[in-house]
């Protein structure tokens, strides 16, 4: 809750205060749970080494991980390396994680989005080609998964739009970047999601080469209600 708040140093505490109580119960799943759960926020300040430095921790004895816990921890080591400009250890990770999906048949109550979220490890791919910088094939992806997103899972749909039209500015499609934007925009302002708005406030600067055309007018006009602030 914190961290899609934006308030790292609470999601920090808290993300310590849950490791803590996965290291006393002696869980070895709960434990790399944790961990990757760590290394999201260390994802969300720009970490890489310290992301890394956490999913591998996590995956030390992974033979005794469930492949829930396993698929985790090597989609957030590929934010990690996205961090540090690996793509091909990007690539890696997520196509080995994407080898244990079938295998995810445990019921531990958390962690489950690889099985809920359509398009998961896709969807981590596509994030992870935007942080490389690689426009054209993170464009690609994402109208691959929005295909499979329902309409009704509205913050999610709100979140891949914005890195969307992310990546379509990247690839040097303003227009295009604009349209995605609006459509992100609206459901930002409905949900009055942080993280979405902080995606935005990210597309805003990427479309900075465009901010004095109208198309850049045109987005910020859009985007002025939703990343005020941010």
């Amino acid at each position: 809750m914190y961290q899609d708040a934006g308030d790292l140093g609470a999601a920090a505490f808290w993300r310590g205060v849950t490791q803590e109580i996965a290291v006393r119960s002696r869980d070895p799943h709960l434990v790399g749970y944790s961990l990757v759960n760590q290394a999201q926020v260390r994802t969300d300040l720009g970490d890489g080494p310290g992301v890394i430095d956490l999913c591998q921790a996590a995956l030390d004895d992974s033979d005794a991980l469930v492949p829930k816990v396993r698929i985790m921890a090597m989609q957030q080591l590929a934010h990690g390396a996205s961090l540090t400009g690996d793509r091909a250890a990007v690539d890696r990770l997520i196509d080995t994680a994407g080898g244990l999906v079938h295998r995810v048949d445990d019921d531990l109550p958390w962690g489950n989005a690889c099985r809920r979220t359509p398009g998961y490890l896709e969807v981590q791919r596509a994030t992870c080609y935007g942080r490389l910088g690689l426009g054209r094939e993170a464009a690609s992806l994402w109208s691959q998964v929005l295909d499979a997103v329902p309409t009704t899972a509205r913050r999610d749909r709100g979140v891949y739009l914005a890195r969307h039209a992310t990546a379509a500015a990247t690839a040097r499609e303003p227009d295009q970047a604009l349209e995605i934007g609006r459509a992100a925009a609206e459901i930002a302002v409905e949900t009055r999601s942080v993280r979405m708005a902080r995606e935005l406030a990210t597309l805003k600067r990427a479309m900075g080469p465009w901010q004095d055309a109208p198309v850049g007018r045109d987005l910020s006009e859009i985007l002025a209600p939703v990343t005020k602030g941010v």
